[in-house]
């Protein structure tokens, strides 16, 4: 009798493991016990984890970039003030995304594998210097930019499906919060950047340099 009661209470251990109280509750007596299930993973937000880490690389990954692209603009050659600042508050934000995904992968019960490799960059022409022109500097930022808005648009329809092990509504909710629509505005900036200042240079005022010089210091005021 003893004996089919202890094997009754250990196959109830067994087959409610997944659950924390469960756990605590048959384990709290044992010395040193752990608690695989008590932490803050539910829903489907498991399934992009690599997803949300990649995300994180390429938010770093862009953020050197567009702080070198600063850099670039900001010596005493060019002397572009408004496109150094342009891109190094590109830069800040980026950054700044990138460490919320970290919180925002922690808060959930994973961790940050800071060992990722970042996604490769959408255009394989794009130069490794970054001794670039103005014009040619704000194509990239835009390419850089809609990588960005399109990976989290990936990430978005792998928790969206309607399914209960892939669904899940908080990270639904938390991307289109901080990264769609934000997204969409940058990138509707950007594209009117690069399209004024191609209206700029090739329909407007015949002299380039000035129509970069006046463009800049639109930039300084605006930015």
């Amino acid at each position: 009798m003893r004996f089919e009661y202890l094997l009754g209470f250990v196959f109830f251990g067994l087959s409610n493991a997944e659950y924390c109280f469960n756990q605590v509750h048959n384990n709290c007596a044992i010395q040193g016990s752990e608690l695989p299930y008590c932490n803050a993973k539910y829903s489907g937000a498991h399934h992009v984890v690599s997803d949300l880490q990649e995300y994180v690389m390429q938010h770093l990954s862009h953020s050197f970039q567009y702080l070198l692209m600063s850099t670039n603009f900001a010596n005493y050659e060019k002397n572009r003030e408004g496109f150094a600042k342009l891109y190094r508050k590109l830069s800040d934000t980026t950054w700044d995304d990138a460490i919320d995904l970290i919180k925002y992968i922690t808060k959930r019960g994973e961790k940050m594998q800071l060992d990722t490799e970042a996604p490769r960059e959408p255009n394989t022409r794009f130069p490794k210097n970054y001794n670039m022109f103005e014009l040619e500097s704000l194509s990239r930022a835009l390419d850089m930019q809609k990588s960005l808005a399109e990976k989290a648009h990936k990430i978005h329809s792998e928790v969206s499906k309607r399914s209960e092990d892939y669904h899940d509504a908080e990270t639904l909710s938390y991307l289109e919060k901080e990264f769609v629509h934000k997204h969409s505005d940058k990138i509707r900036e950007l594209a009117g950047y690069t399209n004024d200042l191609s209206s700029m240079l090739f329909k407007g005022v015949s002299d380039s340099s000035l129509s970069v010089f006046l463009f800049d210091e639109y930039l300084q005021k605006t930015v």
